[in-house]
């Protein structure tokens, strides 16, 4: 057993209902969400969205015909970051259901954000975020805590490489600067699913869109900028938006109780326990696209954005009466826990099979 699963067993016994009230704690918060209206669509407020972040898109790039060959395009190219990450949230909001009653309409909306726009699959990312909100932070679940330069639980294995294991052990404070490289990330997982997975829907139109998205922007800044301005234009609004994408993500689950294979928890504690919320109200929400909310999206993913921020107090008083910890945090502190807890998670595997006498962290 992992040193995060022994203290997950624990936290999560403290937190798991009897079971006559299992089904009743998500019906009694749905009902009350229910009667609030908070399930109704926000159309207005997304269409308005749309359509002020789409002006920005087109004032940037007529900034960037302005500017011409300068180094202050890397303003330009901090906008851009700023706008497309924006975009991708809306994109995140579509593919959930929150925009259009139409599956439809949301499918294309989502399509062109965030593949046409942003850059990444949406077929690909669906599958993946699927399955993390069905088990969020489960191992050999959740595939958003799957090992790989970074570990979010004790391996199993021990890790072979003295290298490997020091990087481990410092894990927390590489995380945000690795954030650098997401978006390419993102996008080159994207476009290796597309070309191996036949099943992918709309497999043929989102390589189209995707390889057309992807190599627009470089041809367009080499053919504008000189080789020097281009690249770094390139390399800022990748790792810009690979930042602001991962800051936003990494702070709804990283340090919450990680969930063992084998443990059945109800649908409300599961989500609950798992996840974080961030304060700082409207501004938050904007930043970053209303995963702030954290919580009251995992327990109702269609929610429109901005009814979140509205079904906060019906979920924190529900928690409050049942002794269910409802866990919200400023976003620095946030922050500064996801490094505690990655460095933690490090310097355990370290201890664990680089010393006999550690074994008793595992």
């Amino acid at each position: 057993m992992t040193l995060a699963t022994d203290r997950t067993r624990q936290s999560t016994s403290e937190h798991r209902p009897d079971s006559p009230r299992k089904a009743t704690d998500y019906a009694t918060v749905m009902h009350a969400v229910q009667q609030r209206g908070l399930l109704k669509r926000r159309r207005g407020y997304y269409l308005a969205k749309i359509v002020i972040l789409l002006a920005l898109l087109a004032g940037l790039w007529v900034g960037f015909s302005f500017i011409g060959e300068s180094w202050a395009q890397l303003g330009i190219a901090g906008g851009l970051a700023f706008v497309l990450t924006q975009l991708i949230f809306l994109s995140h909001d579509a593919a959930h259901r929150q925009i259009f009653t139409s599956g439809r309409w949301n499918d294309w909306t989502a399509l062109v954000l965030g593949t046409g726009m942003g850059g990444v699959s949406l077929a690909w990312w669906n599958n993946k975020h699927s399955k993390h909100h069905a088990a969020p932070n489960q191992i050999g679940k959740d595939p958003d805590i799957d090992p790989s330069l970074v570990h979010f639980y004790l391996a199993e294995k021990p890790i072979r490489s003295r290298w490997a294991l020091a990087m481990h052990a410092r894990q927390g404070w590489w995380f945000f600067p690795l954030l650098l490289v997401e978006m390419l990330n993102l996008q080159v997982q994207s476009v290796v699913a597309l070309i191996t997975d036949p099943t992918m829907k709309r497999r043929r139109l989102e390589l189209t869109l995707i390889t057309l998205r992807l190599a627009a922007l470089p041809a367009l800044l080499f053919v504008f900028l000189p080789p020097g301005i281009a690249a770094t234009f390139l390399g800022v609004v990748l790792g810009a938006m690979g930042v602001y994408l991962g800051a936003s993500f990494a702070v709804s689950h990283i340090g919450m109780p990680v969930v063992p294979p084998t443990e059945k928890i109800d649908f409300f504690h599961r989500q609950v326990i798992s996840s974080r919320n961030v304060l700082g109200g409207r501004v938050a929400s904007f930043a970053m696209g209303g995963l702030n909310y954290q919580i009251e999206h995992h327990l109702f993913p269609s929610m429109p954005r901005p009814n979140l921020r509205l079904a906060r107090p019906v979920i924190r008083d529900f928690c409050l009466e049942q002794g269910v910890v409802y866990h919200e945090v400023p976003v620095y502190r946030a922050w500064l826990i996801v490094v505690r807890y990655l460095n933690q998670v490090g310097i355990a595997g370290r201890n664990a099979y680089g010393c006999p006498t550690a074994n008793s962290l595992r």
